[in-house]
């Protein structure tokens, strides 16, 4: 009875489709990988040619940086990829072929935004490192909520409201025209008295001193959790 039970499921496991037995690359807690794209490869609905298109790889984020892209898990032998994907609306997901990205590379760290307690939380494997109070979105312009992450990290020049240091990650606020695309940033401020608070358009706030520690610690790829 237990040879018979072996080679039924051993059969069973052989007739999942491919999707099924995708092997898991990412689950943005401990571990988490992300790429660099080669080319405009098509994002696709399902790993399979001739799948619905959703979009496309880009390869510059609105700042002119490198666009980054987190990769979930992989399919079909390796040969697709599963991607969360930058730009409007928030939250989408697709299928990219492994060609259209660059060197898997993996992160462990983590990067969680509370809303109502107004304060972000940086994770090491797992392990709470640091914690900050932040200033986030007025309620006619809220800090999304959601998977998003961390897709460039910039000093900012001269004498701005933005602080000395910017990080972009893969939200957009509710305010599409606002410029850039409505990119949800994490920055600095020149009105530190307004942290902890709601006073920016989607924006997350904070001291600069805080946001200077945060940068040097904020790989690209860092998953972002906006809760």
């Amino acid at each position: 009875m237990g040879a018979r039970l072996a080679i039924a499921l051993g059969v069973l496991a052989c007739a999942l489709p491919a999707q099924a037995r995708a092997e898991v690359l990412s689950n943005e807690r401990t571990s988490t990988t992300w790429a660099h794209p080669r080319y405009p490869a098509e994002i696709l609905e399902k790993p399979a040619a001739g799948a619905k298109r959703i979009s496309r790889l880009r390869r510059r984020t609105e700042d002119g940086f490198r666009e980054v892209y987190i990769v979930l898990r992989s399919a079909r032998g390796g040969r697709w990829l599963k991607v969360r994907i930058p730009g409007r609306p928030n939250g989408r997901i697709g299928w990219v072929r492994r060609g259209g990205l660059g060197k898997l590379r993996v992160v462990t760290t983590r990067l969680v935004i509370d809303r109502r307690r107004l304060r972000a939380t940086l994770y090491r494997s797992g392990k709470r490192f640091w914690s900050a109070r932040v200033g986030i979105g007025a309620p006619d312009a809220p800090t999304p909520r959601g998977k998003f992450w961390v897709r460039e990290t910039f000093r900012v020049r001269g004498n701005t409201i933005y602080g000395p240091y910017a990080v972009g990650t893969s939200a957009y606020s509710a305010l599409s025209d606002w410029p850039g695309g409505g990119v949800v940033g994490i920055h600095g401020t020149n009105q530190p008295w307004l942290i902890p608070g709601r006073p920016s358009h989607g924006c997350i706030r904070m001291r600069n001193r805080d946001i200077t520690f945060l940068v040097y610690r904020l790989p690209l790829g860092t998953p972002l959790l906006i809760r």
